[in-house]
């Protein structure tokens, strides 16, 4: 009896200790437990017969108001976290900055609704005839890229410039990456651990990998361990969709807003990469390319490339991106 209860209280002790060690690692799929640089407010909407709501950081600046806005659109595997210092920077030079987290990511609902560039940029321009802008610079990294183009193409005359920051899209996917269900996404997306994360930005995200990005993969893996990962994964797998179905690059002739590229000239970003052979991959995502030929596509665009830097250069080479923005604003 004596060993038998030991062995209970054994097991108790093992849960209890699983159970906290759980809670240090999970994230929820909202990111309650993540801190942002700056206030977070909701913006409600309404799609599809459901309620939801758009997180987003409203932040003043911090000298002399020049009386410009600019807004930062997030890649697909980040959230506003990861703008923070890029938020200083503008503030304290004056603009004013509105960075939303879009519907399915980061601290925003994670609904089950049809994912389209157009529905999103629609709602962040309600957002800002909601904050009384009437004229915003929009600036894009990774997949906000895709969004602040069709945002460019759609509101040209709330659009003050448009800023691309290693942005995917310059390449039409369905061209050359093999069409994937958004089931069979998910089920991909259901794969993904704190291991594999990290795996994935070192080889795709950075030149050098170092101890600041983990912070990254922290807050990309902590949603893994929760409860409602399901969730958080087949609103991966239907975002995935809408990039895959969704392109801009045929339309970039059509933009009409003064535009400014900013390429880390070492990506090698594809959507979909792990679907193409070594031989594959080597033909497309050079951005040491795609960042010339895009600017040729959009009159009047201007480049500004990053030797040794890949496709984050706001975080992997803070200062020399700052500058370069502050310099195009």
């Amino acid at each position: 009896m004596l060993k038998r209860l030991s062995l209970s209280i054994l097991a108790i002790l093992c849960l209890v200790t699983a159970t906290q060690a759980q809670k240090t690692d999970t994230l929820s799929i909202t990111l309650e437990n993540v801190k942002y640089g700056y206030p977070v407010k909701y913006f409600p909407i309404a799609v599809e017969g459901q309620d939801v709501r758009m997180a987003y950081m409203d932040v003043a600046p911090t000298q002399m108001a020049n009386g410009r806005t600019v807004m930062l659109f997030h890649g697909k595997n980040f959230g506003g976290y990861y703008w923070t210092e890029v938020i200083k920077a503008l503030t304290s030079r004056g603009f004013r900055v509105i960075v939303p987290d879009q519907i399915g990511f980061g601290k925003s609902s994670k609904p089950f609704i049809h994912y389209s560039f157009h529905q999103m940029a629609a709602w962040n321009k309600a957002l800002l005839d909601t904050l009384g802008i009437q004229k915003a610079s929009v600036l894009g990294h990774s997949m906000g890229g895709m969004l602040a183009t069709r945002f460019a193409l759609m509101y040209p005359g709330q659009t003050e410039m448009l800023l691309l920051e290693n942005p995917i899209g310059l390449e039409d996917y369905r061209l050359f990456v093999p069409y994937v269900s958004t089931d069979q996404q998910y089920a991909t997306e259901l794969k993904a651990t704190a291991e594999s994360i990290k795996k994935y930005y070192q080889s795709s995200y950075f030149t050098v990998w170092k101890p600041e990005y983990e912070e990254l993969v922290r807050v990309a893996a902590g949603v893994t361990n929760s409860a409602d990962f399901p969730r958080w994964a087949k609103v991966a797998a239907m975002t995935y969709t809408m990039i895959y179905e969704q392109p801009v690059v045929h339309e970039f002739i059509n933009v009409r807003v003064p535009t400014v590229l900013f390429i880390g000239k070492q990506d090698k970003t594809i959507v979909g990469k792990g679907l193409l052979s070594p031989d594959q991959q080597v033909l497309y995502g050079q951005y040491r390319f795609l960042g010339k030929q895009t600017a040729a596509k959009i009159p009047g665009a201007k480049i500004i490339e990053f030797d040794g830097c890949g496709h984050i250069p706001h975080v992997e080479i803070p200062t020399e991106f700052v500058v370069a923005l502050l310099g195009s604003l």
